[in-house]
């Protein structure tokens, strides 16, 4: 079920009110009717998938976008993992950990994390930073590797991501959003989809948002060339 709540983002920084500038943010949690019961197939490519439709968001274009994912159990370098809307894929993991040096990846078992574009690191190589968490929704950056999981050498992981969120900016936010994932190597245990979760932050096109101002501008001159008249018209005569 999408749940919506009114947020003023955009009308703050434009110094505008009303509907025009108003951002929503829709969010949806799914834990249930998944494929396979949710468990990604240990050392197999043919990746586990969930789709889930939205429809009815009127506001026209996505503003910003976080997923909200909760695997437990497996290998997390073994992981590939992207969200897919609208034709724009967002590769969420790609064999977190692997680089050169370390060809198997990030050994932890599962996680429960937040990716958003406002996140402080890459989820890539969270295990180089201090005191970092996988658990309880922290939030990281969606990895951003466009490489080939399967043929891609250690040393190609090095790179950083390029695709965030952000590819999503001007979409409509209604239609089909798909969670892909995929266990690329065996041995590692099995992984399970526990929950994941869509938030949207909906705006309306931004030509509405533009005439909004410019009919704010507009009525704020009109007034104060009404109180200029109405000035000199009472102003005594000499």
């Amino acid at each position: 079920m999408i749940m919506k709540t009114l947020i003023l983002l955009a009308s703050l920084s434009l110094g505008v009110a009303g509907s025009a500038s108003a951002a929503v943010v829709y969010s949806a949690t799914y834990n249930s009717g998944f494929e396979n019961s949710g468990n990604i197939t240990d050392g197999n490519s043919s990746p586990w998938s969930d789709t889930r439709t939205v429809s009815g968001i009127s506001e026209a274009a996505i503003g910003s976008v976080s997923i909200v994912v909760n695997i437990s159990g497996g290998y997390n370098g073994d992981l590939y993992g992207y969200l897919s809307h609208a034709g724009v894929l967002i590769p969420l993991l790609n064999r977190v950990g692997t680089g050169t040096g370390n060809a198997f990846g990030a050994s932890d078992a599962g996680l429960n994390v937040t990716f958003t574009d406002a996140g402080v690191n890459n989820i890539h190589t969270y295990q180089s930073v201090s005191g970092y968490s996988i658990t309880g929704g922290a939030t990281w950056q969606p990895d951003g590797r466009t490489i080939n999981p399967v043929t891609s050498a250690p040393s190609d992981y090095d790179a950083a991501g390029t695709v965030t969120f952000a590819n999503l900016t001007g979409l409509s936010p209604n239609g089909d959003w798909t969670l892909v994932f995929a266990d690329l190597s065996a041995g590692g245990g099995q992984a399970q989809m526990l929950s994941w979760g869509v938030y949207v932050t909906a705006v309306p096109e931004p030509i509405n948002v533009a005439l909004g101002v410019f009919g704010a501008v507009f009525a704020g001159v009109a007034v104060v060339r009404r109180r200029r008249a109405r000035k000199l018209s009472v102003a005594p005569s000499q």
